[in-house]
């Protein structure tokens, strides 16, 4: 039995139970392995411990619940194993930095709330296309020069303004003779945060090349400068297709689970002589994420 099959049955279990007195020994055990074995194989490869999966998956579902039911607090919290309302509104502030009757005023699904099921589709891309353990590396500043458009969570238009900006970028001066590529999200510039983005909220992203200086840049090009800092870097491999799987999983469970503290530099996308091509099975190129 291959570790896909194994965590796969893992999760199926765990989406069975979610409702039930749920412990990771009987998880291991529908799993084929022991106790010891699952929860190191599970951190390895999916980047969380069984009893985060599980709690963050509780929590999703009533969250769920809390926006589209009337369904009182208390019967959400025991529906989804907590042992009491205040059991579940600790562990609901605790990852979503609100309390629950909160959240459901605000009568907004956000996007770091929801962890959906572990699906064979994302299986396989932590798998096979996502360190999900980052290394952390420290970058001085940066220069780039690009063009700037606006998209959603929802409708994806990035990659219409890399079309646009692949046709203009010879016309960027002071490139180097391999320049980098920089795809730079500009959200939290707009007074947005993890805790206020859903799928509808608009906001910047720059399509950009590495420069040496920013003279005589023409119009419509914006200069940029990416602050120096230390990045938490993430490595997706394949098409980028699937780029938002792993923006899935790093602000619903690298995020919610590091200890880690994320700054509020821009975080960005660094295209350089891995990327192949947008793809390319075997095209690589790494996510930064700013962290203190």
């Amino acid at each position: 039995m291959n570790y896909e099959q194994s965590l796969e049955q893992a999760v199926v279990y765990i989406e069975n139970h979610l409702g039930d007195p749920l412990t990771v020994e009987e998880v291991a055990r529908h799993a084929g392995y022991s106790y010891y074995h699952l929860t190191r194989v599970f951190s390895a490869l999916l980047g969380e411990s069984v009893g985060s999966y599980i709690k963050k998956r509780r929590l999703s579902n009533g969250a769920r619940e809390l926006l589209y039911t009337d369904r009182r607090i208390i019967d959400i919290a025991i529906s989804h194993g907590f042992e009491s309302s205040e059991a579940f509104s600790r562990a609901f502030k605790s990852v979503y930095h609100v309390s629950p009757i909160k959240y459901r005023q605000n009568r907004l699904e956000l996007f770091i709330s929801s962890k959906p099921k572990m699906d064979q589709l994302m299986l396989a891309h932590l798998t096979n296309n996502l360190t999900v353990h980052p290394r952390i590396l420290e970058l001085p500043d940066i220069k780039a020069a690009g063009l700037r458009g606006f998209t959603t969570l929802g409708d994806n238009l990035i990659p219409g303004l890399w079309d646009t900006f692949r046709a203009q970028m010879h016309l960027v001066p002071n490139t180097f003779p391999s320049s980098r590529g920089f795809g730079i999200c500009e959200a939290c510039e707009e007074g947005n945060s993890l805790y206020t983005m859903n799928d509808d909220v608009l906001f910047p992203e720059v399509a950009a090349v590495e420069v040496s200086s920013f003279e005589n840049l023409p119009s419509p090009f914006i200069p940029k400068i990416l602050k120096g800092g230390k990045y938490a870097v993430f490595t997706h491999t394949g098409s980028l297709k699937n780029l938002s799987l792993s923006f899935r999983y790093i602000w619903s469970t690298w995020f919610l689970t590091t200890d880690e503290q994320l700054d509020e530099r821009e975080d960005f996308e660094l295209y350089d002589g891995r990327f192949l091509g947008y793809d390319c099975a075997d095209s690589q190129i790494d996510l930064y994420i700013p962290v203190k």
